[in-house]
């Protein structure tokens, strides 16, 4: 892959800032700003921002050393950035100089969040998967299997033990201490009973969530300015020590294909779901997952049918859709809708 002119990197990074902005997370977009001064510097991670032989944006680069930086600040490791993330300073010349003195002092520490993307796997999400499955349920039935690829910690995978409130539609079990609540906007989806039979992932990297360590370099990758996903977050490493999610480190087209040839119980739905995963995949692996659930939705029947939920990033629009398929019957892809990219909120268009 041929290494980007340094202007195009530096293009995709204000990219994701503006990203970051949109979202309501201006520190985090600052800490991204702060980074393009890195490339002028002979520090590890300023090179390795430099010579990036991929797109910035697309493979959420910015974003991996934030998730180190944030890190450093939420075990104490570096106290010079709380003046950043506890807003005490918020002119970006002085941002700029802060980052990249602790860059320089901890370049070869943070070098490695380089090596993959930010793991985040926010559970919020989650309720885009409940909110399809709510509509799915009038259409293939109410009991489902689910199949998460790109599941990092697993932590939508145990979307089963969740409560939810869509727009007043309830669901999930009432006494979960995991509540996920998103702003919702337009109508609200059917009052259908949803019932999760089994639910299993896979990830190319597996993230331990009952390991200490492990769960708080995931913490780092959360934006500062979300105090409720760290609540969300806590719910969910409580919930997988007593409750570990079915989590394999696989492929995603070698485990996808396996998934989908093994039986398949009578009245229970078969669904792949993903979520901010699709642009990070080889396009050969889309290729080979888009054939397996093409091959398998033709041999979809009533009493084994087959669903594709996806909430994915459309480049074009900036914006993250909520799409699905069904078999048989629904193969054509359906928007239901558009939401935050951390489960802020959530814009219902299903009929």
């Amino acid at each position: 892959m041929d290494i980007l002119d340094m202007e195009d990197i530096a293009e995709g990074m204000r990219g994701q800032a503006e990203h970051c902005l949109k979202n309501d997370a201006p520190v985090t977009a600052s800490i991204i700003i702060a980074q393009l001064a890195l490339m002028d510097t002979n520090t590890m991670c300023g090179q390795k921002i430099a010579t990036w032989p991929g797109k910035p944006l697309e493979d959420a680069m910015p974003l991996r050393l934030t998730g180190g930086l944030h890190y450093l600040h939420l075990t104490n490791k570096e106290p010079r950035l709380a003046d950043v993330y506890e807003h005490r300073v918020t002119e970006q010349s002085e941002i700029d100089a802060i980052v990249s003195q602790v860059v320089a002092d901890h370049d070869e520490a943070l070098l490695p969040w380089f090596n993959s993307p930010p793991q985040t796997n926010e559970s919020g999400r989650s309720a885009n998967f409940m909110a399809a499955l709510l509509w799915l349920s009038g259409k293939v039935g109410t009991r489902f299997e689910l199949l998460e690829i790109g599941a990092s910690a697993g932590i939508n995978t145990m979307m089963g033990g969740y409560h939810y409130d869509l727009g007043g539609v309830q669901a999930g079990p009432d006494d979960s201490p995991m509540r996920i609540k998103p702003d919702w906007r337009g109508p609200v989806p059917p009052h259908a009973p949803v019932e999760i039979i089994s639910a299993r992932a896979c990830d190319q990297n597996p993230i331990d969530l009952t390991d200490d360590e492990t769960a708080q370099r995931l913490k780092g990758y959360i934006w500062p300015e979300m105090p409720a996903r760290f609540k969300r977050m806590e719910a969910a490493i409580a919930m997988a020590k007593q409750n570990p999610p079915d989590l394999v480190k696989a492929d995603a087209a070698d485990w996808v294909e396996a998934q989908l040839v093994l039986p398949q119980t009578n009245g229970v739905t078969r669904v792949l779901m993903h979520s901010i995963v699709w642009q990070y995949l080889p396009p050969e692996t889309k290729t080979r997952i888009e054939t397996a659930m093409e091959t398998a939705g033709e041999k979809a029947t009533e009493d084994k049918p087959l669903a594709w939920i996806s909430l994915e990033t459309n480049r074009k629009m900036f914006s993250h859709e909520l799409i699905v398929r069904y078999w048989p019957g629904g193969a054509e892809p359906a928007l239901l809708g558009r939401a935050h990219a951390h489960g802020a909120w959530l814009e219902w268009d299903g009929h």
